[in-house]
């Protein structure tokens, strides 16, 4: 096996674990890409090196791209003159709640796709394997499902700060 294709076997192998754990180190499904692509990215020169045992080194060039990203972006965080009467994403269990009873209104397949689309955070091709449908059905049980969350979840008010449900 050519190093090229090693290569392409470990991606396949393991980036979802790789997005998982992106995934916990940005707090977001776009940076968790992002972030896992620009380690590869970083990694690909040092395949020949690597290649026998290379999960360690992929792990800490993803933590330290992760803190390098955080640095690059400190400097845009912007200060405010009045702050919000509660905290921001204060969270008592209530909103697992509303968004456990908001899911239980969706079809059982429509709820599956969306919890293995956007919790597991697997790609439509995975979430399809995994539950015997085609593609199509996969996006359009996610569209529908993620319309009627739209319209079931409640929204106080739309001036403020948007509701996070992670």
């Amino acid at each position: 096996m050519s190093g090229r294709d090693d290569f392409e076997s470990f991606v396949a192998a393991r980036r979802g674990a790789l997005l998982k754990s992106a995934y916990l180190l940005t707090g977001s499904h776009a940076d968790a890409e992002d972030l896992v692509q620009t380690t590869l990215i970083k990694v690909v020169p040092k395949w020949s090196r690597i290649a026998d045992h290379p999960e360690p080194y992929v792990r800490r060039v993803l933590a330290r791209e992760s803190i390098n990203r955080w640095r690059r972006r400190r400097w845009r965080e912007v200060s405010t003159a009045v702050l919000p009467d509660s905290p921001v994403g204060a969270d008592d269990g209530s909103e697992r709640d509303i968004l456990r009873a908001a899911l239980l209104k969706l079809s059982p397949r429509q709820r599956a796709v969306v919890v293995l689309r956007y919790y597991e955070d697997l790609t439509e091709r995975e979430t399809a394997a995994r539950l015997g449908l085609s593609l199509g059905t996969v996006k359009s049980y996610a569209r529908e499902g993620l319309a009627r969350l739209r319209t079931t979840l409640p929204i106080d008010d739309l001036s403020g700060p948007q509701r996070s449900f992670s």
